[in-house]
């Protein structure tokens, strides 16, 4: 087999590089549609604790910036130390978290307050009233359209008001709805990216080959000669499961998206063709992935 083309290795990158910042582009003002949505509810609750297992922890305040808080064991003092971080735009909290699991946060938090059962509760004429069709597909990307077509800002300029529950139980039963809903349609725009992505880069990755990109004891993801992402993972079961587990295979991208960020996809390929074939990335990225405490996980 030829050597791969390093032109072709630096495009993959070039493009896996503009498709990451699109999407936490597209992701952060997304998340913020739906924040500024739900506003008058969050306000109405106080506020909500998004996250609280050691050592992360994360909450939204009344006026829609978040809190979050790390705990590390200092290397040099053996100390565990905590900090705690105020995180003002979508954008940023997107480079920290994956998207849709925060909109399960959302609807796990407000399930909680308002005594809700496991299951979800929403309701096609929920749906409806926040300008949401269940069966409305999605398309994002480069040139594309708004996933959401502007459904959370043409829902909060039709409401009043009136329309805001002024129960703690309503306000958080439709913020779970809702929640649910954007973290349903957040899955379905990280694998239309995907999607778009494989499309684009189909040609150069048939002259690059296979990638191993990652390869643990509980995940391996490759990027193929196709164009496709495919990985096999080993899912946490319970501490009362006493069975081993199987491996899980993912082929497409609706399951990619169930255990994989778009973002980290796109980054960790873009690092391992840059670990490959040294010399195709740009000069300075290191020493900027240095400087902010390494790639984003």
């Amino acid at each position: 087999m030829s050597e791969p083309n390093s032109g072709a290795l630096g495009e993959i990158a070039v493009q896996a590089g503009i498709e990451r910042a699109s999407f936490l582009t597209d992701a952060g003002e997304q998340l913020m549609r739906f924040l500024h949505a739900n506003r008058d509810r969050i306000r109405e609750v106080g506020g909500m604790v998004l996250l609280d297992e050691d050592p992360d922890y994360l909450s939204v305040a009344p006026d829609l910036t978040f809190r979050s808080r790390t705990r590390y064991q200092d290397e040099k003092t053996g100390q565990w130390v905590s900090e705690t971080e105020v995180i003002e735009s979508g954008a940023e909290l997107i480079e920290l978290y994956n998207p849709a699991d925060i909109y399960a946060a959302f609807a796990e938090a407000a399930r909680a307050e308002a005594g809700l059962p496991d299951e979800p509760t929403a309701s096609e004429d929920l749906l409806e009233s926040a300008g949401v069709s269940s069966q409305e597909g999605v398309d994002i990307g480069i040139g594309g359209s708004d996933p959401y077509a502007g459904a959370a800002d043409d829902w909060a300029a039709t409401r009043s008001p009136e329309d805001v529950p002024t129960d703690r139980t309503e306000a958080a039963r439709q913020l779970y709805d809702l929640a649910l809903t954007f973290q349903e349609r957040s899955q379905k725009t990280e694998a239309r990216l995907i999607e778009q992505f494989e499309v684009a880069s189909q040609g150069l990755a048939s002259v690059l080959g296979d990638q191993m990109i990652l390869d643990d004891d509980d995940e391996r993801l490759w990027f193929k000669a196709s164009g496709t992402f495919e990985a096999e993972v080993l899912p946490e079961r319970d501490e009362d499961d006493e069975d081993e587990g199987a491996w899980v295979g993912l082929a497409s991208p609706e399951e990619m998206v169930q255990f994989y960020d778009p973002t980290d996809l796109f980054g960790d390929l873009a690092e391992t063709l840059a670990e490959q074939f040294p010399g195709i990335a740009p000069e300075g990225d290191d020493e900027d992935d240095d400087a902010e405490g390494g790639p984003t996980a």
